[in-house]
C-alpha cells in the first residue's frame, strides 16, 4: 500500500501515492502508530475493509469515523486520505484496494457517503466472510503472475464488490437468511428441500421463511425451487444424453411423469422435444 519506511507518519505529514496500475490488493496488520495522508487522495479509488482491531477515517470537515471488523470505507479520486489505526483499539488489520475502475463498476461504488467522498458500508457474518475471501483471492492471484495477474485481480475485486453491493442499504439488499437458503437450494437440488429443511438453515419458522423469502426473492420458496429444478432440466437434456428419467432424477423430481408434465407446462414441448430442438 505504501513504503514500508514511510507507513509511520506523524500527524499532517504527506505519503505520496503508491503506483497501483489498474490494481493494488494487499493486507496490513498495523500498531497504534499508523497514519496515512494524503491532502489530494489519489487519482484512483480507495477501498478499506477492516478485519480486526479498528480505524479511524477523517472527511475534509475534520469529522472522525471509526471503521470496526466487518465495515469498510470507499474513497472517491481526488478524496482527502486521512486515515490510521484507532488509539482505543490499538492495532488495525485491513485489506484494502487501490483501483482505476472499468466504467461498468460505478454502479457499484455508488456507495451511502458518511461524508463527501467517503462511502461507507457494513456488512453480516456471512457475507463479509465472502468478501474477505474475495479480496484475499485478488491479491493471491495478483502476486503469483499466472496468467493474466492483473485481470485475475480484477474479477477477484469486481466479486467482492458485487458482494458489498448485496447490502447496500441504497439498493435491495439480501437478508443473509435468504442467501444461506439460496446457497442450500443450489448445492442440494436433487435433494428434499420442503419447507421444514429450508427453515431449518434459515433457524426461522417455515411461514416467516416464506414470507422473507418471497419478499426478498419475489417467489414463494417452493415455486423458486422447482423454477430452478427445470432450469437444470434443461441444461442438462442440452448437454448430456442422459435418459429422461435419469435427468429428473439429477434435476430433484423423484416423479419422471410429473417431471414430464411440469417440464411441458413451462417449455411447451416435452423433454424429449426439447433435446431434439438442442441436438
Amino acid at each position: 500500500m505504501d513504503d514500508p519506511a514511510v507507513r509511520r507518519q506523524v500527524a499532517g505529514t504527506e505519503v505520496p501515492p503508491p503506483e497501483t496500475g489498474r490494481v493494488l490488493l494487499g493486507e496490513l496488520e498495523e500498531d497504534a502508530s499508523y497514519r496515512v495522508r494524503r491532502s489530494r487522495g489519489t487519482q484512483d479509488w480507495l477501498l478499506l475493509h477492516t478485519v480486526a482491531g479498528a480505524g479511524i477515517v477523517r472527511s475534509a470537515d475534520g469529522s472522525l469515523h471509526a471503521v470496526h471488523p466487518g465495515e469498510a470505507v470507499l474513497l472517491r479520486p481526488g478524496t482527502l486520505h486521512d486515515y490510521g489505526t484507532d488509539p482505543e483499539a490499538g492495532r488495525w488489520r485491513l485489506l484494502y484496494s487501490h483501483v482505476h475502475p472499468p466504467a461498468t463498476w460505478l454502479a457499484l461504488l455508488d456507495w451511502p457517503e458518511i461524508a463527501p467522498g467517503l462511502g461507507r458500508i457494513r456488512l453480516g457474518a456471512e457475507v463479509e466472510d465472502r468478501v474477505r475471501q474475495a479480496l484475499r483471492g485478488a491479491a493471491r492471484a495478483a502476486r503469483l503472475a499466472v496468467g493474466r495477474p492483473e485481470l485475475f485481480a480484477l474479477n477477484g475485486l469486481e466479486a467482492a464488490l458485487l458482494w458489498y453491493d448485496t447490502q447496500n442499504p441504497q439498493r435491495h439488499q439480501l437478508d443473509e437468511r435468504v442467501l444461506a437458503v439460496l446457497e442450500h437450494i443450489d448445492a442440494h437440488l436433487d435433494s428434499d428441500l420442503n419447507p421444514g429443511s429450508l427453515s431449518e438453515v434459515a433457524h426461522l419458522s417455515p411461514s416467516r421463511l416464506s414470507h422473507l423469502f418471497t419478499a426478498q426473492v419475489g417467489t414463494p420458496p417452493a415455486r423458486y425451487v422447482e423454477a430452478q429444478r427445470l432450469e437444470r432440466a434443461a441444461r442438462l437434456l442440452e448437454l448430456t444424453t442422459a435418459p429422461i428419467a435419469e435427468v429428473a432424477r439429477r434435476a430433484g423430481f423423484r416423479d419422471p411423469l410429473y417431471f414430464s408434465r411440469r417440464f411441458r407446462g413451462v417449455h411447451g414441448v416435452s423433454p424429449t422435444e426439447h433435446r431434439q430442438r438442442h441436438r
